[in-house]
């Protein structure tokens, strides 16, 4: 089955922007127009592709049709690359699955490294990213896992060096008698989300198994570093983000020499590896600069 590129453009910049007339100004035509082409998409596959907004999203047709669409976008890139050829204004859109504390730290670095792509990242905790491989959602990933995915090659890029932080203040509040598993079974702990397993990791490695302390959820990288500074609870925060906090003394580890060290693997699609290759080469270089 072949499908149009104009009807691949239409589907996937509903699923990008949201909607239908967000779509139609990206491709400079009607709303009218992008309903036709998806229309005309679905009776061609006899599915559903778009669950209809606000927002629009995709089902799981769509989202693959969509990535097939991405995939030709890429291998289009590098062919236009090999042969010389004028890139025009038809940029490469690269989907990836990046954890947060990695974008928080050096990824930024990676991408800025590369021309002629468009990043389009999936926020998931290095455990969990290697899922969107499996799902065909993405190209790439930055996982915690070395076995490559099937159909996927994997390259090892380093550690990511975490220690457990809080402020003096809330030290002296919670552990003025030590950090003992009494007192930490009741000072509230940050957590990114229900998939991060770093506290209670670092919790088993170096105080004792099965605590539960009170838990505040914090989805964010810069978050929580402040909250953490503020006093509101502590956590594993990536040691390139803390040690000047720590230099500067508004910082301070839990317990001297508990690094808990993460390994990561950055995994690519094998039938997409040859178009993503400077991309993989920017990653490992960064990686290279900024992983242990």
């Amino acid at each position: 089955m072949q499908f149009a590129p104009h009807h691949l453009a239409a589907l996937s910049h509903v699923l990008r922007l949201g909607s239908f007339e967000a779509a139609a100004f990206a491709l400079s035509v009607t709303p009218s127009a992008i309903s036709q082409r998806i229309k005309t998409l679905e009776d061609q596959t006899g599915t559903a592709l778009v669950l209809r907004g606000p927002p629009s999203t995709g089902t799981e047709a769509g989202l693959r049709i969509a990535k097939h669409a991405e995939d030709i976008g890429l291998l289009e890139a590098q062919l236009t690359r090999e042969l010389s050829l004028d890139v025009g204004q038809n940029t490469a859109r690269l989907k990836l699955a990046v954890n947060a504390d990695s974008l928080a730290t050096w990824f930024i670095k990676a991408m800025a490294a590369v021309e002629g792509v468009l990043f389009d990242l999936v926020i998931d905790d290095q455990d969990h990213s290697a899922e969107w491989l499996r799902r065909g959602e993405v190209s790439a990933a930055i996982t915690a896992h070395d076995k490559p995915v099937t159909g996927c090659d994997a390259y090892p890029l380093g550690e990511q060096q975490y220690v457990a932080t809080a402020s003096p203040s809330y030290m002296r509040r919670w552990f003025s008698n030590g950090v003992t598993a009494k007192a930490i079974s009741c000072a509230p702990c940050l957590v990114f989300d229900a998939k991060d397993a770093l506290q209670r990791r670092w919790l088993e490695a170096n105080i004792a198994p099965h605590l539960s302390p009170p838990t505040h959820f914090l989805p964010s990288s810069q978050g929580f570093v402040e909250a953490a500074v503020a006093g509101f609870g502590w956590g594993m925060n990536p040691l390139q983000l803390v040690t000047p906090l720590i230099d500067q003394g508004r910082l301070q580890p839990l317990v001297e020499q508990t690094e808990l060290a993460v390994p990561l693997t950055w995994q690519v699609s094998r039938v997409m590896a040859p178009s993503l290759a400077d991309v993989t080469r920017s990653v490992l270089n960064a990686a290279k600069c900024n992983l242990k």
